[in-house]
């Protein structure tokens, strides 16, 4: 069955670490580069971001909602230096880079699959973990094959193994981007080297896949149920090509089907919502809420995972440990325990990230090792003590004995 979609788009992101303690320099660089502004979100204009956020969060991630146009005015005039400092100390500052217009490409000379990016944006935590965001859809086509094998390829055109498998990947043509390598050029420019990321067990080589497609109501409908077209959609959320033939195994995903028409998937590479244009909401409304209320709560779970490792990793080095401990409480009391919203499919979506990340056993992981390092620190302490009150007496002991003998002298 050829599927034919009504709407779609795909998110594909890129997690990388800039290190904490030259965060500050990195901000300045994005300022100075003339392609990319701040991001300032307000509440008239984002109004459905800021009511769908609890209260905690929303101070985590979108400080700028304490920006009032008078505030962005006045930020603006600053110089750069005075821009770094006031952006350093923000928890979360989101970035976009300036494409001028949309930029087409084709996916292979003969496959002819065009897509346009629409927008990159970058997402930057004071932690020093941030998210390259691109955004991109394909035209003229309407198969959903071309959507399967569009994602399958362009997740892989950042790998450092693309030359070996050059057939996979994307091949750009625009007056922008010649090739893949203009891209790659670009994106490397504004996440540096991967070996922050590499050292916290971070996939450098692949995107994070975060896909909405609406298939037209003709392949999906009330006489035409979804478990004909669930192979399809386990294809699209395991972003597997369209020849892929084998059987799937669910045991590694989470699925969310609380409508009839509207099926997500969950996997550690990625999310995909697969719905029917039967309903106009479906790719009139959700479009929209999926790419910013849901896509900000899949980058939450992304950056709790990194950070979780981030801890790990500095749990290792002993004259970190109580620091990180101090980090580990806060993030478990700020982030970790809270609710993130109350909107039902939101709240079930991070449940569902989080789960199929495995965020439950890597918390238990690390608290576990921080409990064992802290108690063999206590004990290394508690054992230095002890020989000092050793000495201590012993020394003790001797000028008592000196005392005595001195005195028996006397006598």
């Amino acid at each position: 069955m050829e599927l034919k979609t009504k709407y779609q788009y795909t998110y594909f992101i890129y997690p990388y670490i800039i290190n904490e303690n030259k965060y500050d320099k990195y901000i300045l660089k994005l300022l100075s580069n003339k392609n990319i502004k701040v991001r300032f979100f307000e509440k008239e204009k984002d109004l459905d971001i800021y009511t769908y956020f609890l209260p905690t969060i929303r101070k985590f991630m979108f400080q700028d909602f304490e920006f009032n146009k008078e505030k962005v005015r006045k930020f603006e005039e600053f110089n750069k230096d005075m821009q770094t400092a006031i952006l350093s100390k923000k928890t979360c500052t989101m970035f976009e880079y300036d494409l001028g217009s949309d930029l087409q490409g084709k996916a292979g000379e003969e496959e002819g699959i065009f897509f346009k990016i629409q927008k990159i944006e970058l997402v930057c935590f004071k932690t020093g973990i941030c998210f390259l965001v691109i955004k991109t859809n394909i035209e003229e086509s309407t198969e959903f094959s071309d959507v399967l094998n569009f994602n399958y390829k362009f997740r892989d055109i950042y790998s450092e193994f693309k030359e070996l498998k050059e057939y996979e990947n994307i091949r750009l043509q625009t007056t922008t981007f010649s090739d893949v390598k203009k891209l790659n050029d670009i994106i490397k420019d504004l996440t540096g080297n991967a070996i922050n990321a590499k050292e916290l067990d971070i996939n450098t080589n692949r995107f994070l896949t975060y896909a909405y497609t609406c298939i037209d109501q003709i392949d999906w409908n009330e006489t035409k149920h979804f478990k004909d077209i669930e192979f399809e959609f386990l294809k699209y959320s395991n972003i597997f090509p369209s020849a892929y033939k084998s059987n799937f195994d669910k045991k590694h995903m989470e699925i969310l089907s609380k409508w009839k028409f509207i099926q997500t998937g969950f996997t550690k590479e990625g999310m995909a919502l697969l719905t029917s244009s039967i309903d106009i909401h479906n790719y009139t409304v959700l479009p929209h809420v999926y790419e910013n209320q849901y896509l900000y709560t899949y980058l939450l779970v992304q950056y709790q995972k990194i950070y979780l490792k981030k801890l790990e990793n500095e749990c290792k080095e002993k004259s970190l440990v109580a620091q990180a401990r101090e980090k580990f409480i806060k993030f478990t009391k700020e982030l970790w325990i809270q609710e993130i919203t109350n909107d039902d499919i939101g709240t079930n979506i991070y449940r569902k990230t989080r789960r199929v990340c495995e965020l439950e056993k890597i918390y238990n992981n690390i608290k576990n090792k921080y409990d064992i390092v802290y108690k063999e620190l206590n004990i290394e302490k508690d054992n230095k003590v002890n020989k000092i009150i050793l000495v201590a007496l012993g020394i003790s002991l001797l000028l008592n004995i000196v005392n005595f003998i001195t005195l028996i002298k006397l006598m």
